[in-house]
């Protein structure tokens, strides 16, 4: 239960940050400095929780652990990002490629 906390803000740091990043998609004839200051802002919420994630993470895995923890979670969020919010087709090639950096983790946490 105590490794849920880090997981959480990761999680949800990374909602902000798919937004963030690839939200403005969406509306591609806003002006591009307005894109860019919105994403801004929003990225601002996106360390608030990332941040404080990383350091009470740090408390259980080291930093290869955390950024591992983090690239999955963020192709989890992406995934859904991606086909619910822009409505993009998620094609099998996709799976088989996060497949193989989900298999990461294992070699990653695994104790050799």
């Amino acid at each position: 239960m105590k490794y849920a906390i880090p997981i959480l803000l990761l999680t949800a740091s990374n909602v902000f940050m798919m937004f963030a990043w690839y939200g403005h998609l969406k509306y591609k004839s806003a002006p591009l400095w307005i894109a860019v200051v919105v994403s801004w802002a929003i990225a601002f919420f996106e360390y608030c929780l990332q941040v404080p994630a990383n350091r009470i993470g740090h408390q259980y895995w080291d930093t290869a652990h955390l950024k591992t923890l983090q690239e999955v979670i963020t192709l989890a969020v992406f995934v859904l990002f991606s086909t619910l919010y822009l409505k993009e087709e998620f094609k099998w090639n996709y799976a088989v490629g996060f497949g193989f950096m989900i298999l990461a983790v294992f070699f990653v946490f695994k104790k050799w």
